[in-house]
């Protein structure tokens, strides 16, 4: 696998919070800086400072924006099922289960450790940019939440892609069956999420959480629950599921959030990444990716005897516009 060039970015800071000041300094989502300046990577006059100090303007800022490799990761072959693949990037429809990034608990068997594998077999590089032990990682899924998820080659297609998700300009669908009935067939969440209090394994809508907004509509409903498509405006943990259990409307499956056993026995939550959208770095093509329901979750709908309409994609795959 050729290993990324490694790039860094220096220049002086505006005033104000270090990862607001890292971020601009190196043209990243204020995210992705708070991931280097945990990891050490963006420093301040040579020093290591936290995402919330404060700076009077003026100060040196020196990023690292491409990470060592890390000589722990394990190289796996795990088969992936790829929805779009070019030079720069793949989409991966992953399955559930599957953990994005080695973890505590999770050393071996991890979407990255597939990434890996496959990047050796075929002689091609993964993104550095994102933090030491997630290479060519743009974002992330729940561990037992399947479906789309977007995967850098490069680092430079790395910034782009993690840039796009920053700005909000990537449209994410999700579907989820719900255990109640929704007050409308539309609507909108506009509620701050962070830790609960009483469970720090946990999100919940908390006073002083991260604004959070997330857009529903009912596809179809009977038998007690609701098929929803679902619009994350933002990108907060768990923001969906926590979302939908604060309006009295948990997942099926999702045992963390009260949604209980789904139909048909399911015990994992009716989570999917259904569809996706974003510029393809380069040429500023728009992707939209699709993928349809996992054997699970479609099991789980038809013992509802509720129908999902033309709205459920089918197959897994991709378009580029012309």
């Amino acid at each position: 696998m050729t290993a990324a060039l490694e790039r860094t970015a220096e220049g002086p800071a505006p005033a104000g919070r270090v990862d607001v000041a890292v971020a601009a300094v190196a043209g990243i989502s204020r995210a992705h800086a708070q991931r280097l300046i945990g990891d050490g990577r963006a420093l301040v006059d040579g020093a290591r400072r936290r995402s919330s100090d404060r700076l009077s303007g003026g100060e040196r800022i020196s990023v690292e924006l491409s990470a060592p490799p890390d000589e722990s990761l394990e190289p796996e072959s795990i088969p992936l099922r790829v929805a779009y693949e070019d030079d720069a990037l793949l989409v991966v429809d992953k399955p559930a289960g599957l953990v994005v990034h080695p973890s505590a608990g999770h050393g071996t068997g991890t979407l990255v450790n597939a990434l890996l594998g496959r990047a050796i077999e075929r002689g091609e590089p993964l993104g550095s940019i994102a933090g030491v032990g997630r290479p060519g990682i743009v974002h992330r899924l729940d561990k037992d939440t399947s479906g789309l998820i977007v995967i850098a080659k490069t680092d430079a297609a790395q910034a782009t892609l993690m840039r796009q998700f920053g700005d909000r300009t990537v449209e994410k669908e999700y579907l989820a069956l719900v255990r109640g009935q929704p007050p409308a067939t539309r609507g909108r969440i506009e509620a701050p999420i962070g830790r609960d209090p009483r469970d720090r394994q946990r999100m919940a809508v908390v006073a002083g959480g991260r604004g959070s907004t997330t857009e529903y509509e009912q596809l179809s409903a009977g038998g007690g629950y609701a098929l929803l498509a679902l619009h994350p405006l933002t990108g907060r943990t768990h923001q969906i599921r926590a979302h939908l259990a604060y309006l009295g409307l948990p997942i099926a499956g999702d045992m963390r959030y009260g949604g209980g056993e789904g139909p048909g026995g399911l015990r994992r939550q009716f989570l999917h990444a259904a569809r996706l959208a974003f510029d393809r770095p380069g040429d500023s093509r728009r992707v939209r990716a699709w993928s349809e329901l996992p054997a699970d979750l479609a099991a789980s709908l038809s013992a509802t005897d509720m129908a999902g309409g033309t709205r459920l994609p089918v197959g897994v795959g991709a378009e580029v516009a012309e």
